[in-house]
């Protein structure tokens, strides 16, 4: 028996549902379907991704709309081209046999005269990314008066790339709406906002405790020297020989710099970035999916809503400063019930991000050791032999060769044979890790822990000092322009074309933020983004006059506000 019967869903959603494989509704599904089907009630969601949200809200939508009414009725909102055309195909799959109701997916990158073409056809479901849905309401393309639901998924992630404004617009303009879903995996004070200033005592349901991690996600972090990353980097890939994985970097001069070095070792990986065009975009994409690459390296906003099936891995190449980005990353694993390791390659004086971490999902993190050479070497070496003694060998055509190969091999035995296999496939390797170091960081964890506090309030104190080596710059963009540290770190490092080394200490605020930069870069930074244009905003950098001053309502510098 199909247990979605019991909540609430008509035949042919049913019919649909039990053909794709599904029977036992998730957590998240079985306590929303039957509060939304209700139509009337606003909704607030919080689980991780990866636990069946799209079906949760989308089988309600599909019972709850018309189709014979040939305008649109529901709109969803999302943060992604990929997540945009991934809810589509869902909601195809989910309409098997609802006839008459369809759904359109708009987004940037590809022809907006296509995507009005057809809206005019009539569809009742709008799937949309924020940026291409305001494009379509100001060409009046698209109709939202009659709207009676909305759905934002992926809510925290959408505010994160700074669609606020974009957001409240949208619902000021679906004034005649029944009710709101909003799906997110945490709930930052943004989220709780919408909530506030647009819902009607909304429902809530937390699947787990809130901002809590995945149970099906393990969380392992190594810790190395910083010089080291990348050796750690490319032996966890060794060690794990079927791993299927998306590494994480905070810039995208990073992606692109450690995807080149990775490809010219012989791995199947490329960069998902900003620089990529739509089309090259999808062309890495579609090979991610059908796994041509075993692996994609990306920064945080080009993986916005990416939902792959079967990711094994997930490693941060460097923790993410919004320990919320942390969420978003490890959510890209172990989706749909199943399991999987989401690692970390830390500093030292980075244990303090883990012990918040641990206490933000409420989840252990285990410290492993970066495996030695000969662990890397032993363990790619059976894994080989398994393959090759799993190999189809059931094709008629190789009794063709047999008795050739049979002749070409009499006078050399079984076991030099397997020598001769295994040299050919594993030289390299051997040669590689011949002489590797040892890349772990020996210490006493209670030392470090105390030296990271210990550090950290020195840091936090020594931000008021000029320090040898650094410049301090004064730039007009903070927390109310959509910036988090990580965000804002790569629009900096984007925008001037530097290394994020360059970087000291950074100071963020709410209107402003204050950086130290490398004396001999601060010049280039400057001229690289004062008077440049951010959401229509002129941006002003320039050296903090008589040394670097604390920012406080009497220090900041007097300036008209910009709106």
């Amino acid at each position: 028996m199909n247990q979605f019967q019991d909540l609430g869903l008509n035949e042919n959603i049913i019919q649909s549902v039990t053909e794709l494989g599904f029977t036992n509704p998730t957590p998240i599904q079985e306590q929303a379907i039957p509060v939304l089907l209700s139509g009337t009630t606003d909704f607030v969601g919080l689980a991780q991704t990866g636990t069946g949200k799209t079906a949760a809200f989308g089988l309600p939508l599909l019972q709850l709309i018309s189709a014979a009414d040939k305008f649109p009725q529901a709109l969803i909102i999302c943060p992604t081209r990929e997540l945009c055309l991934q809810i589509t195909k869902d909601l195809i799959n989910f309409m098997k046999h609802s006839k008459g109701i369809m759904a359109e997916a708009v987004y940037g990158g590809a022809s907006i005269v296509n995507q009005i073409r057809n809206l005019k056809r009539g569809v009742q479901i709008v799937v949309a990314t924020p940026g291409r849905l305001i494009d379509l309401i100001e060409r009046k393309a698209v109709d939202l008066g009659k709207v009676k639901y909305v759905v934002l998924d992926e809510a925290d992630e959408m505010l994160n790339m700074g669609f606020r404004d974009d957001i409240d617009f949208v619902l000021k303009n679906t004034h005649n709406r029944e009710s709101i879903w909003l799906f997110s995996a945490t709930m930052p004070p943004e989220v709780r906002a919408i909530s506030k200033n647009f819902m009607t005592s909304p429902k809530e349901v937390t699947v787990g405790k809130k901002n809590s991690g995945n149970a099906n996600i393990e969380h392992r972090y190594y810790v190395a020297p910083a010089h080291s990353r990348y050796d750690v980097l490319r032996r966890l890939i060794d060690f794990n020989p079927g791993m299927y994985g998306i590494i994480f970097t905070r810039t995208k001069a990073d992606a692109q710099e450690i995807s080149e070095k990775l490809s010219k070792a012989g791995y199947d990986i490329e960069a998902l970035h900003g620089d990529l065009t739509q089309q090259q975009r999808d062309k890495v994409m579609g090979r991610f999916r059908n796994k041509t690459l075993q692996l994609l390296i990306a920064t945080d906003v080009a993986a916005r809503g990416i939902d792959v099936d079967g990711i094994t891995h997930v490693i941060n190449y460097e923790l993410p400063d919004d320990m919320e980005v942390y969420t978003h990353r490890s959510g890209r694993t172990a989706r749909a019930g199943r399991k999987g390791i989401c690692a970390s390659i830390c500093h030292s004086r980075e244990l303090f991000k883990i012990k918040q971490l641990e206490k933000m999902i409420n989840t252990s993190f285990h410290k492993t050791d970066i495996p030695a050479g000969t662990e890397v070497c032993r363990k790619q070496f059976f894994a080989f032999m398994d393959k090759l003694k799993d190999a189809d060998i059931s094709a008629e055509h190789y009794d063709t060769y047999l008795p050739d190969l049979m002749e070409k091999f009499s006078d050399v035995s079984k076991e030099e044979i397997l020598q001769r296999v295994a040299a050919l496939e594993f030289d390299h390797f051997f040669k590689y890790y011949a002489d590797a170091e040892d890349l772990n960081v020996r210490m006493d964890i209670r030392r470090t822990e105390s030296n990271s506090r210990n550090d950290r309030g020195r840091s936090e104190r020594s931000f008021n000092r000029r320090d040898n080596g650094y410049t301090r710059l004064f730039v007009n963009l903070g927390t109310k322009d959509g910036f988090y540290k990580a965000s804002f770190l790569q629009y900096i490092l984007d925008e001037s074309n530097l290394k994020k080394d360059v970087l000291g200490k950074i100071d963020m605020r709410e209107m402003n933020t204050w950086l130290e930069v490398d004396k001999s870069e601060a010049a280039r930074m400057i001229k690289s983004i004062d008077g440049s244009k951010y959401n229509n905003r002129t941006v002003r950098m320039n050296e903090a006059d008589g040394g670097y001053r604390k920012p406080s309502d009497e220090s900041r510098p007097k300036r008209k506000k910009v709106y």
